[in-house]
């Protein structure tokens, strides 16, 4: 009887937090240093469920009734600082969200989700890919002369979910499901009216006949959707556009001087070869009576002798 009660307590710790790794569904995650993730729990919070998340057998959130937990534990909150300021918690769905994740983070996370009548554990393995600082730079600068186009290509997916792009926060261009809508306010129309191209496909963003107050930095948020999961990839994109030496006069006006003076060429060639011919005419052609007599006899005009 005694050692009964000596079990007791683990055993109803088992009953409240199950066996760790038994039977748990295992999703793999594999995201880029930086990004942001939100693991989905699959369900609708209600007053009857408990809700708590585990990493590497510590608890870093916890939604108990109404009331909502983050990094409840010494070692989250005030032993390597690992979480702080950094985790988000959903409190209709309780599903959980890693802002900024760095490749420390990697490692498995525990989802337990507790019923009067029952419980289901989940498991989320993430892997953090470390990105390079000067990769990011090298994919991220980008400088074009004055009139010329430009693309900011994601170059990390195809069929993004959502996509937004700001620049200098206005909102330029956006994807949300199967929808795109570009400058839907007064102030993007005006500064890049007709001159904004998305890509469906891909998210990439073209500016058309840049100006140099193109310049800037161009903000690109992408969520990528799964069932179990979502990552929200964050990037900037650095412009530099380069004036092209003015020539006093607008491009139209230049083009049609070129126009005017092309014809004139022409009409110039012609005379000058109108004038050519009739020179070498008079020039060939006798000019006074020494002339006519000093010039030879025409064949045509000579009579045959009567032989």
């Amino acid at each position: 009887m005694k050692l009964l009660f000596n079990l007791l307590p683990g055993i109803l710790f088992l009953l409240d937090n199950g066996v760790p790794g038994v039977g748990s569904d295992v999703v793999s995650v594999p995201v880029n240093d930086g990004d942001s993730i939100t693991l989905h729990t699959g369900v609708e919070t209600s007053q009857q469920e408990d809700i708590k998340w585990y990493f590497e057998d510590t608890r870093i959130a916890q939604i108990s009734g109404d009331l909502i937990h983050t990094c409840t534990d010494v070692k989250c909150e005030d032993g390597d600082e690992r979480f702080r300021d950094r985790l988000k918690l959903d409190n209709q769905t309780g599903s959980l969200t890693i802002m900024n994740i760095r490749t420390t983070d990697s490692g498995d996370y525990e989802l337990k989700v507790i019923r009067s009548t029952s419980s289901s554990d989940k498991i989320f393995n993430v892997t953090v890919n470390g990105v390079s600082a000067s990769k990011q730079d090298e994919m991220h600068r980008k400088s074009v002369e004055e009139e010329e186009s430009v693309t900011f290509n994601p170059g990390e997916t195809k069929n993004p979910n959502d996509v937004m792009w700001n620049f200098n926060e206005i909102l330029l261009a956006e994807i949300t499901g199967d929808q795109g809508k570009i400058c839907t306010d007064d102030q993007c129309k005006e500064r890049f009216r007709d001159r904004l191209k998305l890509d469906h496909q891909t998210g990439s963003l073209t500016i058309m006949n840049t100006r140099t107050t193109d310049s800037g930095d161009y903000q690109l948020q992408m969520i990528i959707s799964e069932s179990s999961f979502s990552i929200t990839r964050e990037k900037r994109f650095n412009l530099t556009v380069t004036a092209v030496p003015d020539s006093g006069l607008p491009s139209a006006a230049i083009a049609g001087i070129i126009g005017v003076v092309a014809v004139l060429l022409v009409v110039l060639a012609v005379i000058a070869g109108v004038m050519l011919c009739r020179h070498r005419k008079y020039s060939q052609a006798p000019q006074n009576d020494k002339d006519v007599k000093n010039s030879p006899p025409n064949p045509n005009s000579i009579a045959l002798s009567d032989t």
